[in-house]
């Protein structure tokens, strides 16, 4: 999506997972709600049965949007990245 950038580190978990859908997915739900755009703390979640939930908080805790997946296969059991002004990165590289 343009306007929009993400770092290497989240370059390496979209390939080596098989997520650039998880990066689309984040992008375009962050442009499209406003209250999203400046910064987000974004969590997948992925169960036993490939089934998960990508939730958006906002660096308080306070939920601002969740998801239900009913499959992925996303290798980790779960990730985090953050939204912070435009750039999609990994907390490590904050």
């Amino acid at each position: 999506l343009s306007g929009y950038l993400y770092t290497d580190g989240v370059q390496y978990v979209a390939e080596q997972g098989g997520a650039y859908w998880l990066v689309d997915k984040i992008l375009f739900i962050t442009r499209a709600k406003v209250k999203l755009q400046e910064f987000g703390v974004w969590k997948l979640a992925v169960r036993e049965d490939r089934s998960a939930t990508l939730v958006c908080e906002d660096g308080n805790y306070h939920k601002l949007f969740e998801e239900k997946i009913d499959w992925t296969d996303f290798p980790l059991e779960k990730v985090e990245l953050w939204f912070e002004n435009g750039v999609l990165i990994l907390p490590s590289e904050h």
